[in-house]
């Protein structure tokens, strides 16, 4: 988002083409330019706090060091493509939530719900009716 040259533009359609030389993913461009505030006094701005959401990036992608545990069944739903929840994180969720499932939705990253809503609204409707 730092990177995006905010000077003179005025359509989302041109800052989704410069921002498309640093982040190649549509879906991703689209999802950081609803923070876009192309009609800002003074011209365009960031909507959010680029310095804070740095600072604390790593508690905000970070596993929380929590206690405790959650003894129903709770869902982890992840996209194929995504590396977010990976194998060697299932260890600590199991004892957290020892009644996990999980599944994938195949060709979908980490916006699942936005890549593939039919197939997660699917999954996520037959974990809820189990």
């Amino acid at each position: 988002m730092r990177s995006l040259d905010l000077t003179g533009l005025s359509t989302r359609g041109e800052a989704d083409r410069r921002l498309a030389a640093t982040v190649p993913e549509e879906g991703l461009r689209a999802f950081f330019l609803q923070a876009l505030d192309l009609k800002a006094e003074g011209g365009p701005r960031w909507r959010l706090n680029l310095d804070v959401l740095e600072a604390e990036m790593p508690k905000i992608v970070g596993w929380p060091g929590t206690q405790g545990e959650f003894p129903n069944p709770a869902l982890f739903l992840t996209g194929a493509e995504s590396h977010y929840v990976r194998p060697e994180h299932r260890e600590v969720i199991r004892a957290l939530f020892p009644a996990a499932r999980f599944a994938k939705i195949p060709g979908a990253g980490h916006w699942l719900h936005a890549e593939k809503p039919r197939e997660f609204e699917e999954t996520v409707r037959v974990f809820l009716t189990a």
